[in-house]
Formats: C-alpha cells, sequence, structure tokens
C-alpha cells in the first residue's frame, strides 16, 4: 500500500509538472477528509505521510482552551483535561490522539481525486504565475479568449489575464479574437479566475509602448522621465537624451513619423505630443505647453503652482479643447498651472500688491507710501522684513538705516504677538478637543487659531469649512467630523 502511495505521488507530479510535496499535501488532505466520514460530529484529523516510505499515520486533534470557554467536545479540549494527558500543554495549543488509518483503496475516491485535482491545480497555476514573473514583463500580448460581464479574458500563453472594462480605451471596441497588448497594472493572487489585471489607459502602458518601438530607450541612449494621457484622445510624454549627439524628439517621431505613428495605432489613434525634459520647472513648462508660445511665467515654490502668461490669442490652444492641454501638461510636469493672459496676471499682481500694501500698514504701522516702496523692492510678507540680512535692506535707497532698523523691530514684534496669542488660543483648546479620537496636537492648535476651541464647535462645521480651515484631506474632515457629531447621535438614540 506504502509502495502504491509512492507511485501514484510520482506520477501526479510528473503529469502535472508540480513539486512532489504538493501531491502528498493534497494526499494528507483527501485522506483526513475521507477519515472525517467515519464520525458524525465535527472533528479535526490529521494525516501524515512519511515521504520516505509512503506509509502515513493518522490523528484526532482537539485545540485547548480555557475551561470556562470548552463548547466543542468534538473540537476542543478544556485546559484541566488536556494537562492529564500533555502536563506542559498550554491555551492554543493541541492534543492529538492516534485513530486507525483508513484504508488507502478504500478512501471516497472522488473526494481523494477532488482534493488532489483542485490542489495541483492551484500549484500549477502558482508555478505558471511565478515562471511569467521571473521573465519581468510589464506588456502582456495575448487573444482574448471570452467576454465576461465586459470585462476581456485574455489568453497570453499558458496564462489568463483579465483586462476591465474601466481599463479599455474609451470607445475601443475590442472582441473575442483580437489580439491585444495591455500593461500589466497588478497581480490579484487572492482571485480565483485569472490573476493577473490589465490596463491600456496607464501612462505606463505608452511609456513601454515607446520602448518597444525606440530601441534607443532600451539603450539607455534616450530616457522618458514622465508621461501624462487622457486615453485615446491625446498624451503626452517628456524625453530626455543621455548622448548630446541624439535628438531625443526626433528619434521617438522616427523617420517620416513612423514610430509615434505605430504607438498611436496602438492606442487607438491616440495623439502624442513628444515634449523635451528639462531640470529647470518653468522652461519644462513652456515646452509641455507648446506650441502655444509663453510669455512669462511665475513660479510659487510655496503652492507648487505657476501663473502662465499668454498673449490672447495663444490663450484657446495654450488651455486646449475643455482643458486638455493644461491638464496633460500639469500631469506630465507634477505643476498646477494657472493660464492667463497678459491682462490678468498684471489685475492679480496689482491686487496680490494691494493686498500686502494693506498688511504692511496695519501691521507696521506705515504710511502707504512706505508700504508702496517695500512691496516694489519684493518684499511679500513681515518674515522677510524681520530676518532677510541687514546687509540687503540697507541698499533700499528709500530708507536710511534708522528707519530700516525701526521696521524690522516692528515686524519682529507683531510676529511675536501673534506667536504668543496663538499659544494662548491653544491653551484655551478644550480637553475633550484635544483628546478627541483622531485629533493631533498640529490640527488642535490650527482650529484654535480659527476659533474652533471645543467638540462642539467642531460637529457644527461643514466638510467643505474644515477642508478650507486647515487644508486636510476631505476623507479625513467627514471622520473628524462624524466623529464630533457621536454624541448627538448617541443622545437622539437614548431618547427614541
Amino acid at each position: 500500500m506504502s509502495r502504491e502511495i509512492l507511485l501514484v505521488v510520482d506520477a501526479l507530479a510528473r503529469e502535472k509538472n508540480v513539486d512532489k510535496e504538493v501531491v502528498f499535501s493534497a494526499l494528507e488532505l483527501a485522506l483526513a477528509s475521507a477519515t472525517k466520514k467515519r464520525f458524525h460530529e465535527d472533528v479535526d484529523v490529521r494525516v501524515a505521510i512519511n515521504r520516505e516510505t509512503g506509509e502515513y499515520e493518522t490523528f484526532r486533534r482537539w485545540h485547548v482552551v480555557p475551561d470556562e470557554e470548552y463548547l466543542d467536545e468534538g473540537l476542543q479540549i478544556p485546559l484541566s483535561e488536556a494537562r492529564k494527558k500533555q502536563p506542559d500543554v498550554e491555551i492554543g495549543g493541541v492534543i492529538e490522539g492516534h485513530l486507525e488509518p483508513i484504508e488507502f483503496g478504500r478512501i471516497g475516491a472522488q473526494t481523494a481525486k477532488q482534493v488532489i485535482l483542485q490542489k495541483i491545480r492551484e500549484a500549477e497555476r502558482e508555478q505558471i504565475l511565478n515562471d511569467f514573473l521571473e521573465r519581468k514583463e510589464h506588456l502582456v500580448t495575448g487573444v482574448i479568449k471570452r467576454m465576461e460581464r465586459g470585462n476581456a479574458i485574455i489568453e497570453s500563453g499558458r496564462i489568463e489575464a483579465v483586462l476591465p472594462r474601466d481599463q479599455m480605451i474609451p470607445k475601443e471596441n475590442l472582441r473575442v479574437g483580437d489580439r491585444v497588448r495591455a500593461y500589466l497594472l497588478k497581480i490579484d493572487r487572492a482571485a480565483r479566475g485569472p490573476q493577473l489585471i490589465l490596463s491600456r489607459i496607464t501612462p505606463e502602458f505608452l511609456v513601454k509602448l515607446f520602448e518597444l518601438e525606440v530601441p534607443e530607450i532600451e539603450e539607455g541612449l534616450i530616457e522618458i522621465k514622465a508621461a501624462a494621457r487622457d486615453p485615446g484622445v491625446r498624451a503626452k510624454i517628456a524625453v530626455k537624451s543621455n548622448d548630446p549627439r541624439i535628438d531625443p524628439q526626433g528619434t521617438c517621431i522616427g523617420m517620416r513619423g513612423s514610430r509615434v505613428q505605430a504607438v498611436t495605432s496602438e492606442l487607438a489613434g491616440e495623439r502624442v505630443d513628444i515634449v523635451l525634459w528639462s531640470s529647470d520647472p518653468a522652461q519644462f513648462v513652456i515646452n509641455a505647453l507648446a506650441p502655444a508660445e509663453i510669455s512669462s511665467i511665475v513660479v510659487d515654490e510655496e503652492k507648487h503652482s505657476m501663473d502662465v502668461v499668454v498673449e490672447e490669442e495663444q490663450l484657446a490652444q495654450a488651455i486646449g479643447r475643455g482643458g486638455q492641454n493644461v491638464r496633460l501638461a500639469s500631469e506630465l510636469t507634477g505643476w498646477d498651472l494657472n493660464i492667463m493672459t497678459a491682462e490678468e496676471a498684471q489685475q492679480k499682481s496689482a491686487e496680490e500688491a494691494e493686498r500686502i500694501m494693506k498688511e504692511f500698514m496695519e501691521k507696521l504701522d506705515v504710511d502707504a507710501e512706505v508700504a508702496q516702496v517695500l512691496v516694489e523692492e519684493g518684499f511679500t510678507s513681515l518674515e522677510e522684513i524681520a530676518y532677510v540680512p541687514l546687509s540687503e535692506m540697507l541698499e533700499i535707497e528709500a530708507f536710511d538705516e534708522d528707519t530700516i532698523n525701526e521696521l524690522r523691530s516692528r515686524a519682529r514684534n507683531v510676529l511675536l504677538t501673534e506667536a504668543i496669542a496663538s499659544e494662548e488660543k491653544v491653551e484655551h483648546v478644550a480637553e475633550d478637543l484635544a483628546t478627541m479620537e483622531g485629533m493631533d496636537p498640529e490640527t488642535a492648535r490650527l482650529l484654535a487659531t480659527k476659533g474652533i476651541s471645543t467638540v462642539e464647535e467642531l460637529a457644527d462645521l461643514a466638510v467643505d469649512d474644515l477642508v478650507e480651515m486647515t487644508g486636510m484631506d476631505p476623507e479625513r474632515a467627514k471622520t473628524l467630523i462624524m466623529t464630533a457629531r457621536a454624541p448627538w447621535f448617541a443622545a437622539e438614540q437614548t431618547n427614541s
């Protein structure tokens, strides 16, 4: 009988191209499953097959639980009883007792076969998947085998993958039998069906297609630094040459546009702009917005945004149909871009200067003439006036040294007063707000400066109000407000 087991294991392992250990494990499960049928109640059975001889033993198992939690005599054993059998056993341990092994030839053949085949199928699928992953292929090519609820099931060699409906290029009409390419988006090992999830709309797919068409990219002579897509309509890629003799744009376009045209054809006619990458963010933005001509750019490092000024006749081209051009350029460069005409830029600049002037006049107690000089010299905040090196301030011809020292002193005093006032507000934060679930000291301090110092005041806010006050993520704002409102709901339930 033991020899028969070894022969079965060897034959199945060879036939299914899986490790013998997988077959042994499956056979142990099958024998355990068949053994359980001897009992009327639910029991835990373990079968151990000797890998060398093929002989096997069968054990019944009980899980050790505290005496007061003992409920199921089929699966559990109280700790006091377990220690009579095994003195050192602990709660959570297992007590085993020998059972008469079931005859291998008399087990429920169907059960054994099902368990073994299922385990082998799982191992086989895992092996195929591992072989695929070892090749480190991100671009999957295959044939659509069938459609399921709008999703395309693609067969690529021995692998099955799924291209979800929402990962297909809009208006693309894929049918059974079509040969398609897609990017490996993720691997879902928990899925019962195809485990490879594909995408044809991700920017990485565009990058991989260019790597296929442009050998210089694979050789490292050209780099694709970024990509952005409006799937099926328009895309932008940023390219950089690592060899001064190579024109990265011309190389990616190809002779008579052959290379970029091959990519466009694969992407259902998606037009691709090839942009020259630059380490200078402003120049990169200018390149990304081409062919629109840019008059000037104002960079705001703090907000990570740029005001891009164009002539009136260039405005429509810079923005693009439905804002497409500026949206793709923003995605490509990673900067928030505000397109405006020279007139709009001038108006915005004047409004900003007016706001800063009023702040200086009010907080430094100076007249409009002094405030205007500070704005014209490029000062935008009290911090700059207070802490910019004195040597730089002394270069302002309109002020003498005494005036400059007085301005710096006033600015520092205002900043100190504001800091003290902020700390005092924080001290008045109610304990229930400071210790509320999800609250942290920094957020509590910020809320206090906005006049919110109790849970009740927080509960009265709308999500949009809290987001505007703090700049936090809307989801977190919603969670905090719902936590603050929890006592309301508890009171309503009590009343009802």
